[in-house]
């Protein structure tokens, strides 16, 4: 006898369930100590909650867990051809893009690479020590032959972080300026970052081929742009109401508002907003190396894969510091525009 046989019997409904029997099917737990002469008593303490399983035990018409799984999963196949059908054509740039990133810093020899890098680390920061940090780092990484996994990895961060700000930001701003459409885009912005970093890949591998690059591009993106919109909406929402007043007492248009005084003011949290969202994208990068995200992501998985210890550690380490050179460099960036509004 089922736990809730009793729900069901008291509201006539056993006809109903006895209607969706289909045979004997698998016997449960239950029913073998019953048969076995041992029954377990039925008291406050171990009464389960009443889920679709246990529903199910009591009455076959009820639906069981498996069968909800079952019914998600159908549900995206049968709406995955027109999915590929509206997707493929708008990601298919991403894919172009970040085939000529790699195709860049992997063609340019490192002596041309050393360079162009030292010379943005310094535009940022205006820090020479800094520029021989990230020298020294760089040097390590070509000494260990991790260097061609290094510019891989910076090239995919580039691509993404670069489409996160492009997108985020807009989007941060309309938040901004509309109060309903705030409400409409905080709770998916919520499900992004609360959602587990390997969830973003199911429905994407079902969509994309594992060999284009778009697929781990999309992950990536999906995962790392909410700082950037929330940062740009709170720091534009932030601006002084009395410098907006005095702005309109200028009579500037919205857009010269905007762009003249609240992006400025709002610097400071828009930059914040793009190094979370760098830091973000350089941790999805590495777990988008199970669906052949290049960089050093792969030698982490093949050091998982094969308990090569050294080749995970190692490499664990180049990604450490790729994480120190652009958190130093972003923070430094940041630091030089709050310094530029002091003054």
């Amino acid at each position: 006898m089922a736990t809730y046989d009793f729900v069901f019997d008291g509201l006539g409904l056993r006809d109903w369930c006895d209607a969706g029997k289909t045979g004997e099917g698998l016997v449960s737990m239950a029913d073998l100590l019953a048969k076995t002469g041992v029954i377990e008593e039925s008291t406050i303490w171990n009464l389960p909650f009443p889920s679709l399983d246990q529903l199910n035990e009591a009455c076959d018409s009820v639906a069981q867990s498996r069968d909800v799984t079952k019914g998600v999963e159908d549900g995206f196949l049968a709406a995955k051809d027109a999915l590929r059908f509206v997707l493929d054509p708008l990601t298919q740039p991403l894919s172009w893009f970040l085939d000529g990133a790699l195709l860049a810093f992997e063609a340019a020899p490192w002596w041309l690479m050393f360079p162009v890098l030292m010379a943005i680390v310094y535009y940022s920061s205006k820090s020479a020590r800094l520029v021989v940090f990230v020298t020294i780092c760089l040097a390590f990484l070509a000494f260990v032959d991790h260097y061609d996994h290094a510019m891989q990895t910076l090239a995919i961060i580039f691509v993404c972080a670069l489409l996160c700000v492009l997108f985020g930001v807009p989007i941060g701003i309309a938040m901004s300026r509309s109060d309903r459409l705030q409400r409409m885009t905080i709770p998916v912005l919520d499900m992004l970052q609360t959602l587990p970093p390997f969830v973003y890949l199911i429905p994407l591998i079902f969509l994309f081929s594992v060999t284009e690059p778009k697929l781990y591009g999309i992950a990536i993106i999906l995962y790392a742009i909410v700082p950037v919109i929330r940062l740009t909406d709170l720091g534009i929402r932030l601006v002084d109401k009395d410098v907006i007043e005095a702005a309109d007492s200028f009579g500037m248009t919205d857009r010269q508002k905007l762009f003249g005084v609240q992006i400025p003011l709002a610097l400071p949290n828009i930059m914040a907003g793009v190094n979370q969202t760098i830091m973000m994208s350089l941790a999805m990068v590495v777990i988008a190396s199970l669906v052949s995200a290049p960089g050093l992501g792969v030698l982490v998985l093949r050091g998982i894969r094969n308990l090569e210890l050294g080749v995970g550690l190692v490499s664990g380490l180049g990604i450490v510091l790729l994480a120190i050179i652009l958190d130093r460099v972003t923070k430094a960036a940041l630091d030089r525009v709050n310094a530029a509004q002091k003054h």
